[in-house]
């Protein structure tokens, strides 16, 4: 949830840290802090609001020079989002500085504890408490690395510690559990980051941290233990993009570039799949075609933007292979009392490898015996490494909050997994999946279609004074119409609900007022009983006066007379149309947005990566 830097080296550690953070912001903007070593005491700084407000109080109160230190942007869990809150926080003598991502789920117990033994504590939050609590094991004989093995054995909940002793400025040491941290690897300085955009402008070298492991990094080197202080080990990659893929590239927004990048995001995420002989194959699918084969049901977990993509990927795998599918949010899926065996093959979807809720169902799955199976966009993050095969997306760095190019690229894996599984299980010849195979290739020169037009910024335009819109969708249209909700409720921060079109008279026709915008996902043509059902939508919204906006396909005219506005898409089949559909809602949202004044990158109270439950 949080974004967290350090550094120790040969540079100043406040321009490292700073623009370290600067690349971390997307994971939270209530506040942000710096600590650094000098000279035998921790300079530090921190305010409320996003980095800018810290960057202002530095330019008025410069700290010392020091090539060793930390910083942390916030996402508020415990305590409200001001500089007594944010981080870092300080042990009681001051000699100790510490960052923090995640909860500690016992802080109330350890805070009585402290506070009968006389300590003060200065703010609302579960961290400073594991900051008094190293700086007592320090002042009892013990350096930093020993301090933060004993302490974490204490801790319950899921945290990435990262912490300084002013006495000693050779070191920076962390800790993980149930949260990201990711070490980079330099030359004659070490770094440790949130992920890698944290130091991705120095070293492409990066090392992965298992499950409760603490991590000292010095200039020399980096060393590895377990919480118990057993030696341990991380394991090493390279890093496949650089510096410029996180960059804005001339867009007014991260967002607005990431959409634009949808058609390399694609073909990147499809690269590699097919053998000389045109069989599939995935990344790291360490599960045996014998396995797969015993699979007879399919539970999908997903949060968000992810859940959506998991919608269409039931609809994917149902029609090739004939596996039932259910499709769960993760937050709710162990509370239930899933239905779990050696035969459920659970898909885990999550573009930062991070998401809490979807980690803790995994893990719940893992226990009932069944396979799970990830698609992830970070390399060597935790749901990747706990599951039993992977399907990595390739969408490069996502800054942008809300999701573009993830989505896309999901969807893209989904259709994958599905043929793959046609594939292991024989229900789809060779030929079949060859042709699905090919269309899935010709998607990224249609998507590039849709970005071409720029009518919708227009469309966009002219709804700044809208107060709600509703999006409707059948078949795979009907995630599209969600996430296009999502995506509006995101960044403008309007009331929008996406309906299948099916349930309108159910209920939400009553919602339908006179120019209410009401933007209609139309099947293609060719699937007429769907076409005629959604035209059945579009007839009673518009006869309630609702202005109607409706996606189509090139060349399908039977629509025109009952939409007020057009939006023209790609001929592509009905099961894959969710990946053009999708595209002008992002950009309606995004200009909207844009139009109003708000801050797209960094919608009002979200982080990119949630990491807490």
């Amino acid at each position: 949830m949080c974004g967290i830097v350090g550094y120790v080296g040969e540079k100043q550690a406040q321009a490292v840290v700073i623009e370290g953070l600067r690349r971390l912001e997307y994971r939270g903007y209530d506040s942000a802090g710096i600590a650094l070593v000098d000279g035998g005491a921790v300079a530090w700084q921190k305010r409320a609001g996003k980095l800018a407000n810290l960057e202002k109080a530095i330019v008025d109160e410069p700290l010392a020079l020091s090539t060793t230190g930390i910083g942390h942007t916030r996402w508020a869990t415990h305590g409200a989002p001001n500089d007594a809150n944010a981080h870092p926080h300080l042990g009681r003598g001051g000699r100790l500085a510490l960052v923090h991502n995640g909860i500690i789920e016992n802080f109330v117990e350890l805070r009585t504890g402290l506070e009968n033994a006389g300590h003060e504590l200065a703010s609302e939050t579960d961290t400073e408490v594991a900051a008094h609590l190293l700086e007592l094991e320090l002042d009892a004989g013990a350096d930093l690395t020993t301090a933060m093995q004993r302490v974490c054995c204490r801790l319950e909940g899921a945290f990435t510690l990262v912490a300084i002793d002013a006495t000693d400025p050779s070191r920076v040491v962390a800790a993980r559990r149930n949260s990201p941290l990711v070490v980079g690897l330099g030359e004659g300085e070490n770094f440790l980051g949130s992920d890698v955009a944290a130091f991705i402008e120095h070293t492409r070298e990066a090392l992965e941290l298992g499950q409760d492991q603490v991590v000292t990094i010095t200039r020399e080197g980096v060393s590895v233990t377990g919480f118990d202080g057993s030696p341990s080990e991380g394991r090493r990659y390279h890093v496949d993009w650089d510096l410029s893929a996180a960059e804005k590239d001339g867009h007014d927004w991260f967002m607005r570039k990431e959409i634009y990048e949808q058609p390399r995001a694609v073909a990147d995420s499809l690269l590699g799949r097919r053998t000389p002989s045109g069989a599939l194959q995935l990344d790291e699918m360490r599960l045996s075609d014998e396995e797969l084969r015993d699979i007879d049901k399919i539970i999908i977990i997903a949060c968000g933007t992810s859940f959506y993509a998991g919608m269409v990927a039931k609809y994917a795998i149902e029609h090739w292979t004939r596996i039932p599918v259910e499709v769960e949010l993760a937050s709710e899926f162990r509370y239930r009392d899933p239905i779990l065996n050696a035969s459920t093959l659970v898909v885990a979807i999550s573009q930062s490898g991070e998401t809490a809720d979807t980690l803790q169902a995994i893990r719940h799955a893992r226990l009932q015996r069944s396979r799970v199976l990830a698609i992830c966009n970070t390399n060597g993050s935790t749901i990747p490494r706990e599951s039993d095969a992977v399907i990595y997306t390739h969408a490069g760095p996502e800054i942008g909050v809300a999701s573009t190019k993830g989505f896309l690229t999901q969807l893209v894996a989904c259709y994958l997994l599905a043929l793959y599984l046609a594939q292991v299980k024989g229900t789809r010849f060779g030929d079949e999946i060859t042709e699905v195979m090919d269309q899935l290739d010709s998607m990224p020169a249609h998507i590039q279609t849709v970005l071409d037009d720029e009518a919708v910024y227009a469309l966009a335009r002219e709804h700044v004074g809208t107060r709600s819109v509703l999006f409707l969708g059948r078949h795979a249209g009907y995630p599209v119409a969600l996430e296009g909700a999502l995506k509006l409720k995101e960044l403008a921060y309007l009331h929008a609900e996406g309906f299948a079109a099916g349930e309108l008279k159910h209920g939400p026709i009553a919602l339908v007022e006179d120019r209410l915008p009401v933007l209609c996902v139309v099947p293609p043509q060719g699937r007429d009983q769907l076409r005629d059902k959604m035209l059945s939508g579009i007839q009673e919204v518009r006869a309630r006066g609702a202005r109607t906006i409706c996606l189509v396909e090139e060349g399908d005219e039977s629509i025109e007379p009952y939409a007020d506005v057009l939006v023209r898409l790609p001929k592509v089949p009905v099961l894959l149309q969710p990946l053009v559909a999708v595209v002008p809602l992002q950009l309606f949202a995004c200009e909207l947005a844009t139009a109003l004044g708000h801050d797209v990158d960094q919608p009002r109270n979200l982080a990119k990566s949630v990491t807490v439950e």
